[in-house]
């Protein structure tokens, strides 16, 4: 099942004391990067925040907001790290003497230092804010993960559509890949009469048999073409799985790539070498929606 890695998802929940919001927003990353914003407050959380996420989503880059507001007075306790603080003001009195500086050193410009003070909450404290912000999470994350199946559909049906125009082409180069030899073979021989002119040689038809063997043998690409079918069949096959596919579904693309790009190698035929661009404008299509894909 193909889930997108571009999503959104919003949460709200009002309790007696306060109003809860998270808000989730992601897009395309290699690997799980979380990131919270919050106030001080609750900084206590951001671990459970970001595991809870994370038990949803395996690759993408997540912004996390966790939003309180509260409408009753709070038993929050807010402290001062006095020893933090007696370093920070010495620092600005050097700074001031040392630049000749005006020293307006005062509480309040002091106080725009939020490193100066601390939140003090309990284990029970953090507990109970937890199982209020709990079923907000999981809210925004059913709404996030809808998201994320739906655009997931949408990348499916277009990937299937590409993946049908590649499958035609295939058919179309097993056609052409046909009369390959023989259109060789008739070229070849044009070649030999035409350098040997009027001489009167007998052209050696066990030779032109041979040159078109080893011909036949340099541009054959039966091996190409099924294993082009069977990474198609994969492609299929992985789409059903309720894992994470995204990096499967790159590896095959390559592999898919590859097989395209010694196709087109070996076969000198130009209809063939038209419907191999084709299809590399259309893998590489295939590719790039595919880094939408966790």
């Amino acid at each position: 099942m193909a889930k997108s890695m571009t999503a959104y998802g919003r949460a709200r929940k009002e309790y007696s004391d306060k109003i809860i919001t998270v808000e989730l927003k992601s897009v395309n990353s290699r690997y799980f990067d979380p990131q919270v914003k919050t106030s001080r407050v609750y900084s206590s959380v951001e671990d459970k925040l970001k595991s809870r996420v994370q038990s949803s989503i395996s690759r993408g880059k997540v912004d996390i907001y966790l939003g309180v507001e509260l409408t009753k007075k709070a038993d929050t306790v807010i402290d001062i790290d006095t020893a933090y603080a007696g370093e920070y003001i010495n620092a600005l009195k050097k700074l001031a003497q040392t630049f000749e500086l005006r020293d307006d050193i005062t509480v309040m410009s002091v106080a725009q230092n939020k490193e100066l003070f601390t939140v003090v909450t309990s284990e029970a404290d953090t507990e109970k804010i937890w199982d209020e912000i709990l079923p907000v999470v999981d809210e925004a994350l059913s709404s996030f993960n809808d998201m994320r199946s739906a655009e997931g559909q949408r990348l499916y049906e277009d990937l299937s559509e590409k993946k049908k125009n590649i499958i035609s082409m295939v058919d179309e180069i097993e056609k052409l890949s046909a009369n390959c030899v023989s259109s060789y073979r008739e070229k070849f021989e044009s070649r030999i009469r035409k350098i040997i002119g009027d001489l009167s040689v007998e052209i050696d038809e066990q030779r032109i048999i041979t040159e078109c063997a080893i011909y036949a043998d340099k541009v054959a690409i039966d091996e190409e073409l099924v294993r082009l079918r069977s990474h198609f069949e994969a492609f299929d096959e992985i789409f059903k799985s309720t894992e994470p596919i995204g990096r499967k579904l790159d590896f095959l693309i390559q592999e898919i790539n590859r097989e395209t790009n010694t196709i087109g190698s070996k076969c000198s035929d130009s209809a063939i070498a038209h419907i191999v661009v084709d299809m590399k404008s259309e893998i590489e299509k295939i590719r790039e929606q595919i880094q939408n894909i966790e």
